[in-house]
């Protein structure tokens, strides 16, 4: 009994090392673990060391990762950046306290691509012997929430007012840019040097790690009342789309910006009016236009069949499960779903059956300027 028992125990030992070193099997298992765990292995060993270090182990994980993506919540704009990991059954898997943000004012997530998140916040600055936020700048960070990683962009361009941001990822994995539009500051009182003449876009690479000024641009991106530190604005299929405002009603969205990943600008036209509450999503690899009519109480749901030959498709139009007095705070789509933020509820519509689903979020039920994103965990680094 002793033999066969040592046997045995040799005998899995081998197969175990067979595993281990076949590099193919074991990357594949080890990709699927949670990123939390994936870095704890990391300690096993030497080889596990280098193995999960690799850059083709980081694309195989974010390869696993993007195939199981869930919902990011971040319900409450704070200094104490507190996130929370959402299936669309509307469990809550984890919980995340944001890293770095002790003496940071309150931050709020513009966008999430591969696991990495834009987010911003309003520097500080002392003003007749008083620390208050500089309103009219913004800190720019690069983050990685599960690595705990995070990437504080160098200072943008002097700007008089708000700057609005937009991020473009790729052409390669961990490639990123951001575009800042802002309101260069008055060097005269000539005509020339109106508000107008004085709106400029700038863009980080991470590539070159620094800022390039592409000079006057003819449109800035409008703000958003439900995002207070700049505009919303969604990055598909290799271009960034913000909405600008109409010129009737600078609260309500009349055409659409658009820059792609070399840089050029354009616009897009909407398909019909639109609300306040409309939001520009990513919809299976399409770029989306989610209008709420309050009054009608109805949601329609657009889709932009041809970029670059702009063609908008009506795909739905449907009841909203929530009364006119409850607004539409925040709107994202994974896959062939959409998730709305309101006032006092969270919604998932299933586009395919044309379904609401509330989701039972009541631990997490505060709100303040809420978002929520796709998201998936990755390894990936801030920096290219």
């Amino acid at each position: 009994m002793g033999e066969t028992g040592g046997e045995c125990s040799h005998c899995t030992t081998d197969k175990w090392y067979e595993v281990e070193y076949a590099e193919n099997v074991l990357a594949n298992i080890l990709s699927r673990l949670p990123v939390k765990s994936i870095l704890v292995c990391k300690s096993v060993c030497k080889h596990w060391r280098q193995l999960i270090s690799s850059q083709a182990f980081t694309d195989l994980q974010l390869l696993w990762s993007k195939n199981h993506s869930i919902y990011m919540v971040y319900p409450y704009m704070d200094m104490v950046m507190k996130l929370y990991l959402v299936k669309d059954s509307g469990e809550i898997t984890k919980s995340i306290t944001f890293p770095y943000c002790d003496n940071l004012s309150p931050l709020t997530i513009m966008c999430s691509f591969d696991g990495l998140l834009c987010c911003i916040n309003y520097p500080w600055k002392v003003d007749s012997g008083m620390i208050v936020e500089d309103v009219t700048d913004l800190e720019i960070r690069i983050c990685n929430p599960v690595t705990r990683k995070a990437l504080l962009l160098p200072k943008g361009s002097p700007t008089e007012e708000n700057p609005s941001i937009g991020v473009a990822f790729g052409p390669q994995i961990n490639e990123y840019k951001i575009f800042r539009f802002f309101c260069a500051k008055r060097i005269s009182l000539a005509k020339w040097q109106s508000h107008a003449n004085r709106s400029q876009c700038e863009v980080y690479s991470s590539s070159t790690g620094s800022w390039s000024v592409i000079g006057r641009v003819p449109y800035c991106p409008m703000h958003s009342s439900h995002s207070p530190l700049g505009s919303n604005h969604v990055f598909v299929n290799g271009k960034i789309y913000w909405f600008l405002a109409s010129d009737e009603d600078h609260m309500i969205p009349g055409s659409i910006l658009t820059v792609d990943i070399e840089e050029t600008f354009g616009t897009i036209d909407l398909p019909k009016e639109v609300t306040e509450h409309s939001y520009l999503v990513d919809l299976e690899g399409f770029l989306s236009l989610v209008a709420v009519y309050d009054e009608d109480e109805i949601v329609n749901i657009w889709i932009l069949e041809d970029k670059n030959e702009p063609k908008w498709e009506l795909k739905c139009s449907d009841h909203i499960p929530f009364s006119n007095d409850e607004c539409a705070e925040f709107v994202v789509a994974r896959e062939n779903e959409i998730f709305f933020v309101t006032s006092n509820h969270y919604y998932i519509y299933d586009l395919d059956h044309r379904l609401w689903r509330e989701l039972d979020l009541s631990s997490i039920s505060e709100k303040k300027f809420p978002v929520a994103f796709a998201y998936t965990e990755s390894l990936l680094s801030c920096m290219s």
